[in-house]
Parts: structure tokens; sequence; C-alpha cells
């Protein structure tokens, strides 16, 4: 039985998360009340406090006081309403699982309406907020912006899904939309792990290392939730591969290249680069051992729908660094970042992107082939006349 889709790793996983996330739903709920009322609950605070030093937290507070200064109403509804997501989609997972339509249907209007809401109040303080100006610089507020545009468009695909009778394409979306959420408790844990394993870095810092594996981290959980959660070997009416042998062998060149670009144009600055590359590498090496697996397997066992998915998302990996590079180049030219700036925000949101993007492919490929299905399909015989007998 292949190991990402046994019930020991799904049941496992459906712990771990539900447990990062009920965790994490006061913390976000409570984290900028202090900002507004001194004094106020702050568990969040409290926990990084005692898990680093209370030094790390007070730096880190007194460097988000003047971005979040003129938009402090809307950060603190995106941060509850983002507190309450949490709750959400856990909920909507084992709705999902239990087949509890109605409340399922229910609980998903409420999650995008909260999601919406949510991103909204992030958006009012991106708008409001230059770049440069924003909490750890202009290469966080771009990821920021990234994983904001990225949510708000993955719940709508996953809505257009819903009601357009793609419930497989629905449950990809909405996987992919919670996927991007997750980067918040998870960079909150990164708070408090990094510093035991890269001692001296005040958080602004540690959000850049965080960044680079980040968006990589969640689209990959996303993408092997959504193969566990699909059993079918085939699909009717899928026809010849989209990601053929000459496509994969491209987008490995060309992601082997800009790799090697990116390995060279990082490692000019010394520590940092060769932390930052350490962060972003790793991760890249395990998701694509385990996508190249997982098209393997599916071959040899001859499982051409799981084959194709793995395929595309591998090709799509592959191309993650040229997409980077590409986007290094706009932000030098668009924005005036800086060299290292605009290399570490392309780096940080290569990945990410890259997955939406097979996302995309994954669903046209689906529905091609169910139009493919439906035109296979006879007509159906008219029905004859019947006439009133006469007497």
């Amino acid at each position: 039985m292949r190991p990402w889709t046994s019930s020991t790793w799904r049941r496992a996983a459906a712990v771990s998360l539900t447990v990062v996330c009920l965790g994490y739903a006061p913390v976000a709920m409570t984290e900028l009340w202090s900002y507004a009322r001194p004094g106020a609950p702050a568990p969040g605070e409290w926990l990084l406090a005692h898990t680093v030093s209370p030094r790390y937290v007070a730096d880190a507070l007194a460097s988000r006081v003047a971005p979040y200064r003129h938009s402090l109403i809307p950060m603190i509804v995106h941060s509850v309403l983002g507190g309450l997501l949490m709750l959400l989609g856990p909920a909507q997972l084992l709705t999902a699982a239990r087949r509890r339509t109605r409340l399922h249907r229910a609980l998903g209007v409420l999650f995008a309406v909260t999601v919406y809401a949510s991103m909204a109040g992030a958006g009012l303080y991106l708008a409001r907020t230059a770049p440069e100006d924003a909490f750890s610089g202009a290469a966080f507020w771009i990821v920021l912006a990234t994983i904001l545009v990225g949510t708000v468009l993955s719940v709508t695909f996953g809505i257009l899904a819903a009601v357009g009778g793609f419930p497989d394409l629905h449950q990809r979306w909405m996987l992919l939309c919670y996927g991007y959420l997750l980067t918040a408790p998870l960079l909150r844990l990164e708070w408090g792990a990094l510093p035991a394993v890269l001692p001296g870095l005040p958080m602004t810092e540690v959000n850049r290392v965080a960044i680079m594996h980040l968006g990589s981290l969640v689209v990959f959980g996303a993408l092997l939730a959504s193969r566990a959660k699909d059993p079918r070997g085939s699909v009717e009416g899928l026809g010849r591969s989209w990601a053929p042998l000459p496509v994969t062998a491209v987008a490995h060149v060309a992601g082997a290249a800009t790799l090697a670009w990116i390995v060279h144009a990082l490692a000019p600055y010394g520590t940092t680069g060769h932390r930052l590359l350490a962060a972003y590498l790793l991760p890249y090496a395990v998701a694509y051992a385990v996508m190249a697996t997982g098209a393997r397997r599916a071959a040899r066992a001859g499982r051409s729908w799981a084959r194709e998915e793995w395929r595309i998302h591998l090709t799509a990996l592959c191309l993650a660094p040229a997409l980077s590079a590409g986007a290094v180049a706009v932000f030098r030219r668009s924005l005036g970042l800086g060299p290292f700036t605009a290399l570490t925000a392309g780096v940080a949101i290569g990945c990410g992107i890259a997955a939406f993007g097979a996302t995309l492919v994954v669903s046209l490929r689906l529905m091609y082939a169910r139009e493919v299905r439906r035109r296979s399909l006879p007509a159906p015989l008219p029905v004859p006349r019947t006439t009133a007998a006469v007497p």
C-alpha cells in the first residue's frame, strides 16, 4: 500500500492538522489585541516569550507597531476571522469524510464568506503599507500579497467547481486554499523553532528564512491530501498525457538551469545566502523525490490518472525556479527593489505559484476528460409518438 494513502498516514495527518489548527485559533484571534489595548491577553506572545526569550518577543513587537498602526482595525478583523477559519477547516474535512452533505454545504458557505472577509482585512493592510515599510520588509510584503491572491482565487475556483458539479476539483481547490491559510500557523511554529536552530536571529530574519519554504510546504501538503482522497486509478476519457516525456524533459532542463542560477545568485551573500539556500533546497528536494516516486509507482501499477496528476505537479515543480527567476527580474524593474530583496521574494513565491498553475491544469484536464466522455456517449433514442385509437 502506498504510504501517502494508507489509513495510518491519513489518520496521523488529520490529527496533526487538527491539533495545529485548534492550538493556533486562540492565538490568531488574540494576537493583535495588545496593539489596541496594552495588557490585553496575548497567549501567543506569552508562549513565544517562554519558548525563545522575552527580548525576542519585545524586539518583534517593536518592529511591528509602525506597519500596523494605520491598519490596526483591518488587521484585527483579519486575525480574528483567521482564527475562525482554523476551526472551520477541520470541521469541513470531517463533514466531508462523514458525508454530512447539508452541514458541509452550510459550513462551506460560512468558510467562503469568512475567507473573503479575512482577506479583505489583509488586503487593506497591504494596500495602505508600502512594501519597504512592511514588517520584515518588501520580500515579506510580496509573499503575503501572493498568498492573499492565491487564497482568494483558490476558494473562488472551489466554489465554481462545486456549482459546476465537479466535486473532485472542488476538493482540490479547497485543500489548496486551506494550504495557503496554514502558512500563518506554520510561520508561528517557525518563530518558536528556528531560534533554537539559528540562535541570535531576530524575528524579521526568521521570517526571511521561513518564506523560502513555507509556500512549497503547504502546496505540497495540499497535493498529498488530494492524492490521498482520490482513489481512482484511471479516469474515463483521459486520453493522452498532458505531461509527456518531451514536456517533462524540457521542464527538468529549465529547472536545473534556473536552480543553478539561484544557487549562484545567493552564494555571494555569505552565511545569509547559504542559510536561505538550505531553507529552499531541502524542502524542494523532498517534494521532488516524492512526486517522482509517486509518478513512477503509479505508472508501474497502471494507474493512469494518478500518474498524470503526479507528473503535472512534478513538471510545475521543475518550472518553479524558472518562475522565480522571471519574478526577480519583474520585481527589480517594476518595484525598484534591490538585488537581494528581489531575489528572496522571487525565490519565495515560485513554488506556490507553480502549484496553483498545476492545480489549474489538473482541473482543465478533468473537465476535458468529462467532455470527451460526454461526447462519446451514444445519442438517446427518439421516443416514438403514440396516437389515439380510432373508434
